[in-house]
């Protein structure tokens, strides 16, 4: 079955990349010819940068569809939101291109793991933000939390915003990539868990340490069990 995943976060610098590698580290390891694609990078002007950890967390080198630009169609110099960056580079986003980009890799790959720029509301363009572009698409959509402070509102808007849209939501990933009291911890996975049974979002929460843990062995890597049932 050829399928992709959307992979996005409840603000920027919450964890998605690296949950995107993971969970393309433990595809491949059950056997599943999985590929990474992100919509957008924004400040970087060579290879993305998030294609890069993503490789070096599946323990590959970059490929030659990274640096035709197959798996990040659009690269923009200044670390801004796309419709913005687009513009201060004298570009524009043609949304036609991405979704190209990732059927050309389900045509090699039978699993795509799309990761977003930043969260759901983020624009793609001046008239399409990315929950738009994803709600055409109606990918199954893993949504990355962790322990910052308003973690709990970013994420119950983003889960609200995913319910009047229609979108699956696959799992919620809880990134505990920074310190947090462990009874905030709990808590606030048990608010998530309790709003997504509330609305029928029958994927599970995870936890996902940080890479330190799974690299010197304290902890096996994630094997991301109830996400990818339908595979």
């Amino acid at each position: 079955m050829k399928k992709v995943y959307c992979i996005t976060g409840i603000d920027t610098d919450i964890g998605k990349t690296v949950a995107v590698g993971l969970m393309a580290r433990a595809l491949q390891e059950r056997g599943i010819k999985v590929i990474t694609q992100k919509a957008v990078q924004t400040g970087c002007t060579d290879i993305s940068e998030d294609i890069v950890v993503h490789r070096r967390l599946m323990g590959i080198d970059l490929l030659d569809m990274d640096r035709e630009d197959l798996t990040c169609p659009y690269l923009f110099s200044v670390p801004c939101s796309p419709h913005l960056a687009a513009t201060l580079d004298g570009r524009t986003i043609d949304i036609g291109r991405i979704r190209r980009a990732t059927d050309l890799l389900l045509e090699q790959f039978d699993v795509v793991l799309f990761e977003g720029a930043g969260g759901l509301s983020v624009p793609l363009t001046e008239d399409i933000l990315f929950i738009d572009y994803l709600q055409k698409e109606q990918y199954p959509l893993i949504l990355v939390s962790g322990p910052k402070l308003g973690s709990i509102n970013h994420t119950l808007n983003s889960l609200e915003l995913a319910r009047r849209r229609n979108l699956q939501v696959a799992a919620l990933i809880y990134n505990r990539f920074i310190d947090e009291d462990e009874r905030i911890a709990v808590d606030s996975k048990e608010i998530f868990k309790k709003f997504m049974i509330k609305n029928g979002f029958t994927g599970p929460v995870i936890d996902l340490f940080p890479l330190s843990e799974y690299w010197n062995g304290s902890i096996p890597f994630p094997d991301f069990q109830g996400v990818f049932n339908e595979l």
